[in-house]
C-alpha cells in the first residue's frame, strides 16, 4: 500500500462544551459505560457526546459526521439519557433500529442502570403494519365486497396459521407482537395478520383494542424516556401533523443522510385505476343510492385519461387527465358522504369490512384532490407501468413534494431541537449541501463567526469528529482515467476488462456496485466466463442476507449488485479488499423528481446541477466507498471506472466528498498493490 500523508484536516471547529455540569455527566456516564462494556475511549465519541449533549440544552440543531468506527450510537444515546427532557432517536433503516432496540440499548442500560441522574428507560415505534392485528386474526379479512376470506390454502395457508398461533402467544405473554419477532415469511403472508392505519377500526371501536400491539407500544413509549423509531414515521408526526409519537423535547436523526429521501417517500402518494375500482366495489355493499357506481364510471375516466397521456413529468396537467382526476375526487367526496353514520348490518365482515371500504375511499379521494389541485409545490407524474416477471404493472400516477426543506424547517426545526447525524454529512468538505437539504441556512451556522439574530432564525453547529481509521495508509482510490467515458448502452469491452484484470489481481474479494441490474449481470457474466475458478454472485441470484452470507464465507468471491449494497451491506477483513464502482450515479436524466428539483434549483439562480444531481451522486459515492474499511486491520481499493471523476470540473466535488484515500490513475500500481493484499 502506497503511504500518504493525511490530508489537511476539513473538521469544523468543535462545538463548545455543555455546560460544566452537563459535560461531566455525559463524559462520566459516557466513560462507566464504555468501561462495562469492554471498549477503549475514543476521542471522536466523546467529542461528539459532549456536542449533543451541548445542543440539547443550548436548544441549537447540530449536525455530527461520525466516520464509522467512532461508536456514534453511544456518541448519542448517553447524552440522549442524561438529557432532562424526552429525545426521540429515528433511523432510516430497520436493521440499524433492530442493533439499536436489541444490542446497543439493552448493553447500554445494564452498563449505566446505577449511574445517577440518567433515565433508562426506553421504547420502539413502529409505523403500524409492523405489528399483528389481533382483530385480523380473530375476525379473519374482510375481501373487497367486505365479506370475510376463507383461509389460504396450500402453504401459505400453514405459514398464516403459524403466524396467528405466534400472535396469540405474543398477545398472552405480553410480548411485541412486531414483525421482526415473527416466524419467517412473506410480505403476502404477513399482510394476512397485519393492516394498515386506513383498514383500522381504532382503539375505542375495536373489541380488542385492549390487547392491541400498537396500542401497547404507544403507552410503553409514553412512560419513557428515549423513543426509537424511523424517519418517516417522524416525518408522518411531525411534517404531516398526524400525532403517532408522545410529546418529545428533541430529536437525533441517525442515518441523516438518507432523511430527506426518506421524508419525500412519506410524502408521496400514488394512484392507479385498480385503486378506485377497488374503493368502488368495497362501497357496493355499504351504500345503498349510486354513489358507488358513480365512482366506478370515474374510474373508467381515468383509464382513458391516463392510456392518453404520455409517461413522464408533467409540466401541466392535461386537460382530459385533470377532468378525469376531478370527477373521481368528486365521486370519493359524495361516495364518502353516503356511508352510514353507523354500519348497516353486524353480519360477516362487520366493522372491519366497513372500516377498510371507507379507508379506501377516503385514500382515492385524498389523492386525487391533490393531484387535481396540482400546486407549485409539487410534483406529477405517470409511469406506463410493464411487466415484472408474470404479473403486469399497470399505469400508476405519482406526486411528490418538489422539496421537502421548507416543511421540515417550519414543523420540525422550528419546534424541537435537532440532532444530524451519519459517516456522510460533508458533501464537497463542507456541510452546506446537507444542512440546506434538511431546512438550515448556511448562513445561520454559528460556529463559524456567523451573527444569527432575528426572529425566524435556527441556529446550528456542524462537527466533523473524524474517524480511527488512517484512509491514506489503509486505502486507495483508483480512477480508472483511460477508459472512455461511460456510454447508454451499458458496460463497454474495455470496462469488462479493465473489471476481469482488477477481479483477478484481488483473486475474489470483490464488493462490485453498479449503476444499473443490467450492467450488474453483465460484468457477472464476463468475470464468471474469464475467470471460473472464482464465485462469481450477482443481485437478484438469491435473497440479500444468504448473499452476503456466501461473499463473508470464501475470500474468493465476487458479489455484484445495485443500489441495495451501495448502503446496506457491512464485510470487515479480506472478504472486501476492492469496491468496484462501474460510473458516477448521477439521477437518470428522466427521473420525474430529481430533474423536477433541479429545474427548479436552477429557475432560483443556483445551479441545479451541482445542487441535485452531483450531490445526489456525490452521497452515493461516499457511501459506496465507506463499504471498503470498516475496521482499523482493514486494507483496499475503490475503483472507479469513469474517468469523469478525473478529468471533469465536479470531479473535486466528489472527490472531496470521499474519505481522504490515496489516489492514483495508475493501473499497474493498483493491480499489484491488489495482489499484494491477496498474498497476504
Amino acid at each position: 500500500m502506497v503511504p500518504q500523508t493525511p490530508a489537511p484536516s476539513q473538521t469544523a471547529p468543535a462545538a463548545p462544551a455543555a455546560s460544566p455540569g452537563d459535560a461531566r455527566a455525559v463524559t462520566r456516564v459516557l466513560s462507566a459505560a464504555v468501561a462495562a462494556l469492554g471498549g477503549q475511549e475514543r476521542a471522536g465519541q466523546v467529542q461528539m457526546a459532549e456536542a449533543v449533549s451541548r445542543a440539547l440544552e443550548s436548544e441549537e440543531h447540530l449536525l455530527v459526521q461520525a466516520g464509522t468506527g467512532t461508536g456514534k450510537s453511544l456518541g448519542y444515546l448517553v447524552p440522549s439519557l442524561v438529557h432532562d427532557g424526552r429525545v426521540v432517536v429515528a433511523t432510516a433503516t430497520l436493521a440499524l433500529q433492530h442493533q439499536l432496540v436489541e444490542r446497543d440499548l439493552p448493553r447500554l442500560v445494564e452498563a449505566v442502570k446505577d449511574q445517577p441522574g440518567v433515565d433508562t428507560s426506553y421504547a420502539v415505534l413502529k409505523g403500524r403494519s409492523n405489528y399483528a392485528c389481533l382483530h385480523r386474526i380473530r375476525e379473519g379479512v374482510p375481501d373487497d365486497q367486505g365479506a370475510l376470506v376463507q383461509m389460504p390454502e396450500g402453504s401459505m395457508g400453514q405459514k398464516v396459521l403459524e403466524l396467528r398461533a405466534w400472535a396469540e402467544e405474543e398477545a398472552e405473554q405480553g410480548g411485541s407482537g412486531e414483525r421482526d419477532a415473527a416466524p419467517r415469511h412473506t410480505d403476502r403472508e404477513w399482510r394476512q395478520v397485519s393492516v394498515g392505519h386506513r383498514d383500522c377500526l381504532g382503539a375505542s371501536k375495536c373489541p380488542f383494542g385492549q390487547e392491541c400491539f400498537v396500542e401497547l407500544a404507544r403507552e410503553k413509549a409514553q412512560r419513557s424516556h428515549l423513543i426509537v423509531t424511523n424517519h418517516s414515521l417522524l416525518a408522518i408526526d411531525a411534517i404531516e401533523g398526524v400525532p403517532m409519537i408522545p410529546d418529545y423535547d428533541a430529536v437525533v436523526i441517525d442515518e441523516a443522510h438518507e432523511l430527506t429521501a426518506r421524508v419525500t417517500q412519506a410524502a408521496t402518494d400514488e394512484l392507479a385505476v385498480g385503486d378506485v375500482e377497488r374503493a368502488a366495489r368495497r362501497s357496493q355493499r355499504w351504500v345503498d343510492g349510486s354513489e358507488a357506481d358513480d365512482l366506478a364510471d370515474a374510474a373508467g375516466a381515468l383509464r382513458d385519461a391516463m392510456d392518453a397521456a404520455t409517461p413522464g413529468r408533467f409540466e401541466q396537467l392535461p386537460q382530459q387527465l385533470g377532468d378525469a382526476l376531478e370527477l373521481v375526487r368528486d365521486a370519493a367526496r359524495t361516495c364518502l358522504s353516503a356511508y352510514p353514520r353507523e354500519q348497516k348490518e353486524a353480519g360477516e365482515g362487520g366493522d372491519a369490512g366497513r372500516a377498510q371500504a371507507r379507508g379506501s375511499v377516503q385514500e382515492v379521494f385524498t389523492t386525487a384532490e391533490r393531484m387535481a389541485g396540482l400546486s407549485e409545490h409539487d410534483v406529477l407524474w405517470l409511469n406506463e407501468g410493464g411487466q415484472a416477471g408474470a404479473s403486469r404493472i399497470p399505469p400508476r400516477l405519482h406526486v411528490a413534494p418538489l422539496q421537502v426543506w421548507g416543511p421540515m424547517r417550519d414543523k420540525l426545526l422550528s419546534e424541537k431541537t435537532v440532532v444530524f447525524t451519519s459517516a456522510t454529512l460533508m458533501l464537497g468538505g463542507d456541510f452546506a449541501n446537507v444542512a440546506t437539504g434538511v431546512g438550515l441556512k448556511p448562513s445561520e451556522r454559528v460556529d463559524v463567526g456567523s451573527d444569527v439574530t432575528g426572529s425566524g432564525a435556527l441556529p446550528w453547529r456542524g462537527i466533523d469528529v473524524g474517524s480511527p481509521f488512517d484512509y491514506g495508509q489503509q486505502a486507495i482510490l483508483y480512477v480508472a482515467r483511460h477508459l472512455p467515458p461511460p456510454g447508454r448502452d451499458g458496460l463497454a469491452k474495455a470496462q469488462l476488462d479493465e473489471i476481469v484484470d482488477l477481479v483477478d489481481a484481488a483473486d475474489g474479494r470483490t464488493l462490485g456496485l453498479f449503476s444499473s441490474r443490467r450492467a450488474a449481470e453483465a460484468a457477472a457474466e464476463a468475470v464468471r466466463e474469464r475467470l471460473p475458478h472464482l464465485t462469481t454472485l450477482a443481485q437478484g441470484d438469491a435473497q440479500l442476507p444468504e448473499l452476503a452470507k456466501q461473499f463473508v464465507s470464501d475470500p474468493h468471491t465476487c458479489l455484484f449488485g445495485t443500489l441495495t449494497l451501495w448502503q446496506g451491506l457491512d464485510v470487515p477483513g479480506e472478504t472486501c479488499q476492492l469496491v468496484l464502482i462501474d460510473r458516477i450515479p448521477f439521477p437518470r436524466p428522466d427521473d420525474p423528481l430529481m430533474s423536477a428539483r433541479q429545474r427548479a434549483a436552477d429557475k432560483a439562480g443556483g445551479n441545479g446541477f451541482m445542487q441535485v444531481a452531483a450531490t445526489h451522486a456525490a452521497l452515493l459515492m461516499a457511501q459506496g466507498a465507506g463499504r471498503l474499511i470498516r475496521t482499523t486491520s482493514d486494507r483496499g481499493v475503490v475503483a472507479v471506472l469513469d474517468p469523469r471523476l478525473a478529468t471533469a470540473r465536479y470531479g473535486g466535488f466528489l472527490k472531496a466528498s470521499l474519505p481522504p484515500m490515496w489516489t492514483t490513475t495508475d493501473p499497474a500500481v493498483v493491480r499489484k498493490a491488489l495482489a499484494r493484499l491477496a498474498a497476504g
